[in-house]
C-alpha cells in the first residue's frame, strides 16, 4: 500500500465531521486517486466537493505541473481547505472556489483533463455539466453514485456505460468510485 502524504488532512476532515456534525465525508483512497490522475497524464483538473482539501492535494500531487480548480459549497470548509492546501505547499497549484457547483462552473474555463466529483450525490444534470467540461480523452472520476436515487443512478450509469462515449477504467475506493475515459 502506498503511503499517503496527506493523511493528516484526511484525519482532520474526519475530526471536523465529528466535532461539527458536518456532512463532509472524506474520500477513503487518496493514493488511488493520485494514481488515476498520474496515469491519465492529467494536468488541468476540476474537483467538485473540496471538503478540507484532502483530495485536491492528492490530485495536485499527481503531476508537477498540475493545476486544480476545486469547488466547495460551505464557506468554513473552503477556508479550512485553503489553509490545509497552503500548509501542504500546494496553494500555487490549487484554487478553491466557494459556491454552489452549478453557479461556479460557468465561471471556469472549460477543458479539463480530469474531473473528480465528490460532492454529496450527483444528479443527471450535474453529471452532464461536468462531462461537458471534460476534454476528449479526459478522465472522469465519480464518487457517491450509490447515494443517488435509483432513477438518477440508473440514468447516470447508462450515460457512463455508453461505449460510444466512455471507456471504463478500473474503479477505485473499493469499487464505490467509477472511473471512465471520455472518447474523442
Amino acid at each position: 500500500m502506498t503511503a499517503d502524504p496527506f493523511a493528516a488532512i484526511q484525519a482532520s476532515t474526519r475530526a471536523h465531521r465529528r466535532t461539527t456534525n458536518s456532512d463532509a465525508y472524506t474520500f477513503e483512497d487518496g493514493p488511488a486517486l493520485t494514481q488515476v490522475a498520474a496515469s491519465s497524464g492529467a494536468v488541468r483538473m476540476l474537483e467538485l466537493g473540496t471538503a478540507l482539501g484532502y483530495t485536491a492535494c492528492c490530485l495536485a500531487a499527481a503531476h508537477p505541473d498540475a493545476r486544480v480548480d476545486s469547488i466547495e459549497g460551505d464557506a468554513l470548509r473552503a477556508s479550512l481547505a485553503r489553509d490545509n492546501i497552503g500548509a501542504a505547499g500546494l496553494a500555487d497549484r490549487v484554487t478553491v472556489h466557494h459556491g454552489d457547483f452549478i453557479a461556479v462552473l460557468p465561471r471556469l474555463t472549460q477543458g479539463y483533463d480530469l474531473v473528480f466529483f465528490d460532492g454529496y450525490a450527483p444528479d443527471v444534470a450535474m453529471l452532464k455539466a461536468i462531462i461537458d467540461r471534460l476534454l476528449p480523452g479526459g478522465t472522469l472520476v465519480c464518487a457517491n453514485l450509490g447515494l443517488a436515487g435509483i432513477n438518477d443512478k440508473r440514468q447516470m450509469m447508462a450515460e457512463l456505460d455508453d461505449p460510444g462515449r466512455f471507456t471504463p477504467l478500473r474503479s477505485i475506493e473499493n469499487g464505490r468510485t467509477v472511473v471512465r475515459r471520455k472518447l474523442g
